[in-house]
């Protein structure tokens, strides 16, 4: 098993990825951490406890950093960061530790998987604060070519470029889970049916948290089949034959006028920079999808 911290956003898609790193016998979730992103840290924070609340979760909660200028996603989702379904109370396991600090104990015990599903910020902190610590990281952000927050910046890279770009000059061993691989994992019609027919509050729940997550995404990006990017990253660290990663450098944009926060990603070499990324570019859709549900099946 591999020993995973997840630092997220909740978030609709991160949702999906809490529920598969929790019920994923291959990871041994260790603690869940909250950065501000899709909503404030005490949204997202708030929303991750009432997650676990839903689905059972039982490991320790930790709240992390905001970001200077903290923008949040409410046109994609929500005010609460999490509408579209009535959650239960959150659950008590918010620990008085810090998620910078909570993740530096975990990782002097061993080794340590970092997934992150929202702005590097606690990352990038973690790094700053231990540069001898050598967790491996892999992220669900940027891409290889536009963008979804501006025209070439991905959200999670754009709320905090100066993060990602400490993540990608670390030297550690860094996984990056961009649009171009995450807008495979569509939520179709499909999938749809298959969480209704399982007919447990968890799956029915999930059910409308995607009908909101759906409407909003075909309303903003006329996708009317939403992409559930976030446990994509969790599936490269239990599944990765799920997809298929290319070893590239990558950069951050920290200061160009209409490209900050953009991933420039160097898939043909052309650079002659070293590989600091394995950047995964294709996904077995019906693989992941078939990972994900026996996940909400397992919990629900």
């Amino acid at each position: 098993m591999t020993a995973v911290v997840l630092d997220c956003d909740p978030g609709h898609d991160d949702v999906f990825a809490m529920l598969l790193a929790a019920a994923h016998p291959a990871i041994d979730l260790r603690a869940i951490t909250t950065v501000a992103g899709n909503g404030t840290l005490d949204q997202v924070t708030a929303n991750a406890l009432k997650v676990c609340a839903l689905a059972g979760i039982d490991v320790p909660v930790a709240a992390g950093l905001s970001q200077r200028e903290n923008e949040n996603a409410p046109s994609i989702h929500g005010a609460s960061a999490l509408d579209g379904a009535d959650l239960p109370q959150p659950a008590d396991l918010l620990v008085d530790e810090d998620a910078i600090s909570l993740t530096e104990r975990l990782l002097a015990e061993g080794p340590l998987t970092i997934v992150a599903t929202g702005p590097l910020t606690n990352v990038a902190a973690l790094l700053r604060k231990r540069p001898d610590l050598k967790p491996r990281i892999v992220f669900m952000g940027g891409s290889c070519g536009r963008g979804n927050w501006r025209p070439l910046a991905e959200f999670n890279i754009w709320a905090d470029p100066e993060a990602a770009d400490t993540v990608l000059s670390s030297g550690l061993a860094v996984t990056m889970c961009g649009l171009d691989v995450t807008h495979q994992a569509t939520a179709t019609p499909e999938v749809f049916g298959k969480l209704r027919a399982m007919a447990t509050p968890l799956a029915d729940t999930m059910v409308d948290l995607l009908r909101f997550f759906a409407s909003t995404y075909d309303e903003v990006f006329g996708m009317p089949d939403p992409p559930v990017h976030d446990p994509v990253a969790v599936a490269a660290v239990a599944e990765p034959g799920l997809l298929r990663t290319v070893a590239a450098p990558v950069a951050v944009e920290l200061a160009g006028t209409h490209t900050r926060g953009a991933t420039v990603v160097d898939l043909h070499g052309v650079t002659g920079n070293p590989a600091n990324a394995h950047v995964a570019v294709e996904l077995d859709r019906r693989g992941f999808w078939d990972v994900m549900l026996r996940a909400v099946e397992r919990l629900g």
